[in-house]
Order: C-alpha cells, then sequence, then structure tokens
C-alpha cells in the first residue's frame, strides 16, 4: 500500500472536491492526512515539509502572479458598470439585418469582454444575463442561443489577458527551467508572460472565426434558428465608435504595452484598470472634454516617456530635459485630474466598491487554492509521484507524441471536475518537464494545454462554463438544451486543437517575432 500513497492520494482528492467540500480545503486537508500516512508507513521523509514555508514565500512574491488581482480589478469594473449591455445593444443592430446576426455580435461582444476581463465566470454569467433573453426574445432557438452565449463567455481562457495564460506562463516557465536543469544545462533561459500572451493571440482569433463561420452557415442553412432581428434602427456610426473604439482602445492599451516591452504584466495591468475607470465614468457622465483631454494625456505620457526617458536626479541635466520632465508632469496632472473625477463617480453610485469585493473574493480564492495546491505537491512528490509520472510518459507507446496524447486526454478529462487553477498548479509541474524533455516546444505546449483546458469548460455534464450558465439563465432554458447547444462548439474547439497541433507557427510564430 505504502508504495500507491501516490495514486491514493490524488484520487481521494478527486473524490474530497466532488463532495462540494471548499476546494482549497479540500486540497490542503488531503495534503495533511497524506503527509501523516506517508511519514507513518516510512514512504516519506517528514523533513521535506520544511520546504513549505519557502514555497509559500515565493508563490506569494511571484512578480508574475502579482498581476492576476488587478487584472480581475479590471475585469470587475467593467462588469459592475454594464458597459457590455451597451456594446451588445449596438452591435445586435449593427448585425440584424442577417441570419445569426445577433449570434455574430454576442461572439465578438464575448470576445472584447474576455480580451477585457479575463475571467470565464464573470464573463459567462454577464453574458447570460444580458445577450442569452436578447436572443430568445429574437427569436433564437434555445440551444443555439444557449451555445453561443456559453462559447463566447469561455474565450475568456484563452484570449489575453487571461488569468489562465497568466498561471500557466509561470508554471511553463518553470518546467522549461527545469527541464533545462536536467539536460545539464546550468544558463537557463525563462518564459515570459508576453510570450504567451503573443502566442495565443492568433489561436485565440482562429477560434473565434471558427464560431463566426458555423454561426453564419448555420443561419443559411436553418434561418428559423436565428431569424433576423428587426427591433431598433440600425446605428449611426458615430454610435459605433462610440460602443467599440473605448474596448478595443483599452485592449491595445493593455497587450500593447505588455507585446511593446513598455511594461511588466502587472503594470499593464494597472494601465487598464485606469482605463477601465475613465470607461465608467465616461458612462456615468463626467464632463467628456475633460476625460478626453485626461486619456490623451495619460497615453502621451506613456508613448513618450517610453520613447524619450528622463532622469532628472543625474548630476548633469540638459534643457531638454527638464523642459520634457516639466512637459510630463503636466500631462499626468491632467490625466490624473481626470482620473479622480471619474473615480468620484464611481465611488457615488457604489459601483467601485461591488467590483473591489468581487476582485477580493475572486483573488483569495484563486491564492487560496494555490497555496494549497503548493502543499498538495510537495507531499505529492515525496511520495514519489513525480518519478512516477515521468516513468508513464517515458514508457508510453508512440514516443514522444504518444505521451503528448495521453496527458492532452487527461488534462481533458480532469477538466470536467477540477477548475483550470487546480489544474494548472498540481498536475502541470508534474508532466509538463517530462513533456519537454521529451522535444515538445513550452510555448507551443502550453497553448495547446490551454485550448484543452478552454475545451473541457464546455463539455457535458460537469463542464464549468454549463454551471455558470444554468445559473444565470432563464428557467425557460433547460439544462439539456444547454448541452445540446454546446456540442457543435466543442467539435469546433476540437477543430481549433487539431490546427494549433498541425501548424505550430500559428502559437509560435508571433512570439517569434516580438520576442
Amino acid at each position: 500500500m505504502s508504495e500507491n500513497l501516490d495514486i491514493i492520494m490524488f484520487g481521494a482528492l478527486m473524490v474530497v472536491v466532488l463532495s462540494g467540500f471548499p476546494v482549497a480545503f479540500s486540497i490542503a486537508g488531503t495534503a495533511v492526512i497524506f503527509a501523516y500516512f506517508g511519514w507513518a508507513l516510512g514512504a516519506m521523509d517528514i523533513s521535506l515539509l520544511g520546504a513549505l514555508g519557502q514555497r509559500f514565500f515565493g508563490l506569494i512574491s511571484n512578480q508574475v502572479l502579482i498581476a492576476i488581482p488587478v487584472f480581475i480589478l479590471m475585469g470587475a469594473i467593467l462588469e459592475k458598470s454594464k458597459i457590455a449591455e451597451t456594446l451588445l445593444d449596438t452591435m445586435g443592430r449593427l448585425f440584424g439585418g442577417i441570419h445569426g446576426g445577433l449570434g455574430i455580435s454576442v461572439t465578438l461582444v464575448g470576445a472584447l469582454l474576455a480580451a477585457s476581463t479575463g475571467i470565464v465566470g464573470a464573463t459567462v454569467v454577464a453574458m447570460g444575463l444580458i445577450a442569452l433573453p436578447s436572443m430568445l426574445r429574437a427569436g433564437y432557438s434555445k440551444p443555439f442561443a444557449a451555445g453561443i452565449v456559453c462559447t463566447a463567455g469561455t474565450l475568456g481562457q484563452i484570449i489575453p489577458p487571461s488569468t489562465l495564460l497568466i498561471i500557466l506562463s509561470d508554471v511553463m516557465s518553470s518546467a522549461f527551467q527545469q527541464a533545462q536543469y536536467e539536460q545539464g544545462k546550468f544558463s537557463v533561459e525563462a518564459l515570459s508572460v508576453g510570450q504567451f500572451f503573443a502566442a495565443a493571440l492568433v489561436p485565440g482569433l482562429v477560434l473565434v472565426l471558427l464560431y463566426l463561420l458555423y454561426i453564419l452557415a448555420r443561419g443559411l442553412v436553418r434561418p428559423q434558428d436565428s431569424p433576423l432581428v428587426t427591433k431598433g434602427e440600425t446605428p449611426r456610426l458615430r454610435d459605433v465608435y462610440v460602443a467599440v473604439l473605448p474596448p478595443i482602445g483599452l485592449i491595445i492599451a493593455v497587450l500593447g504595452t505588455i507585446l511593446g516591452g513598455i511594461a511588466t504584466p502587472t503594470e499593464a495591468a494597472s494601465v487598464g484598470v485606469i482605463g477601465s475607470l475613465l470607461m465608467v465614468g465616461a458612462k456615468q457622465g463626467v464632463n467628456r472634454v475633460i476625460l478626453f483631454s485626461g486619456t490623451g494625456s495619460l497615453v502621451l505620457v506613456l508613448l513618450l516617456a517610453g520613447a524619450l526617458p528622463v532622469r532628472l536626479q543625474k548630476e548633469s541635466v540638459s534643457n531638454m530635459e527638464v523642459f520634457l520632465g516639466i512637459f510630463y508632469s503636466i500631462l499626468i496632472v491632467v490625466g490624473i485630474t481626470a482620473l479622480i473625477i471619474s473615480l468620484r463617480a464611481c465611488l457615488n453610485n457604489g459601483m467601485l466598491k461591488d467590483a473591489a469585493t468581487s476582485t477580493m473574493k475572486m483573488t483569495a480564492m484563486i491564492f487560496a487554492t494555490i497555496l494549497a495546491a503548493s502543499f498538495f505537491s510537495l507531499v505529492l512528490i515525496g511520495l514519489g509521484g513525480e518519478e512516477r509520472v515521468a516513468e508513464i510518459l517515458k514508457n508510453l507507446p508512440g514516443g514522444s507524441i504518444g505521451a503528448l496524447l495521453l496527458t492532452m486526454l487527461f488534462l481533458f478529462v480532469l477538466g470536467f471536475f477540477l477548475d483550470f487553477v487546480e489544474i494548472a498548479v498540481i498536475v502541470l509541474p508534474l508532466v509538463t518537464p517530462q513533456l519537454i524533455l521529451m522535444g515538445h516546444d513550452p510555448i507551443w505546449l502550453g497553448i495547446l494545454i490551454a485550448i484543452n483546458l478552454q475545451t473541457s469548460f464546455l463539455t457535458p455534464p460537469f463542464g464549468f462554463s454549463l454551471f455558470y450558465l444554468r445559473g444565470a439563465a432563464p428557467k425557460t432554458v433547460t439544462t439539456l438544451d444547454i448541452y445540446r447547444g454546446v456540442m457543435p462548439f466543442i467539435l469546433l474547439q476540437i477543430v481549433g486543437v487539431a490546427l494549433v497541433w498541425l501548424f505550430p507557427a500559428l502559437s509560435t510564430w508571433l512570439p517569434d517575432i516580438i520576442f
């Protein structure tokens, strides 16, 4: 029994998690019990747990993971401000003249929200509350409408900036470094969040394109499932610009600063929070002149400071540097003034309090899970789980391809039962170093895993996104409607995985160019 404690431990975790007990406590409790069993049966050196404090400190001080709560705050502000409702209404009227037009608008809005928030649960619930009733009122079939909403909301898994990609980049970077050490390299390379954001961008857009083509094709073949939307006039070009350009500008600001090397992910997330506050200020009726001048000033100082940095603390400062320093200061004052006015508008209607509360809850959940998973992984390694996984992968038929296929299938099944955070921090550190040692590119491998986990979010009967939508959907939409609706999109997801597998350049081309 003692030699199989690692397998029993993993099975026990599945049982405890499915019992409905809070995930973080389930993981940590299982680790405590099996650490004691391992010590009592002589299968584990209990002094290994002395490394626990160091592991926790390393996680809490990890510069990559610090970006998570800031990105969550950005998404929560956009979610609570109802900006998505305006965007959806405008896009729905814009595409309402074609069969499937409302479905196209929901998918595009889902992609924009995914790139703005990066939080699957929040996006699916928001789309379920906003988009699904509109589609049902327009005469869309319930399964088709539910499938579109569920899938569009789940794009937050793969389109950057994504919480999954931030955690995945940290895990894959550690696995890559571990693989290099095992190969005898002591001058190791690291992977950055920016590389994974760049790698996920093209595959994410390919998935969106697959969804849009399917919706259009179904509109032609079965027009009764997606009737024309005649309610409301076609929006003016100015209305489209006002609704669409601010979210796109926010996405470009966040991703552009990361991919351009101007800011770290945490700093870029802060740029996103400031941008979302200014967007909310505009929605709350703050003077447009103040907002435009403040936004323009902040964008200008961001670009100029990157191209023409000023160091006034030097011993010799030129007149040009003094002028630029004064100019930058004026721009910052104008920007901060607009931000304070927007912030006050957000505080007056209580929206910011709701966003901060939501951020605290989600951040606490994610970090509690990550810390508990670190404890679990340490005990699992102590019981020999790491060596067992390496041995299994090495002995599989088909070599590196067979090992990758089995891993992808295993992660797909795990996605029915566990959230991506638990999978990323418990399972991936065990399997990814061996897959990298077998010759698989770590960035390509990470994107395959990300799309795989996104697919498992949609798969009945346990897909998390299905439960999110079930909680937000009207009572007229049954669970069976949701299951039937997502099936075609699951096939499209599999096509997306196959495309990235067969054409690795889809995920490696952009990071190779930028980095």
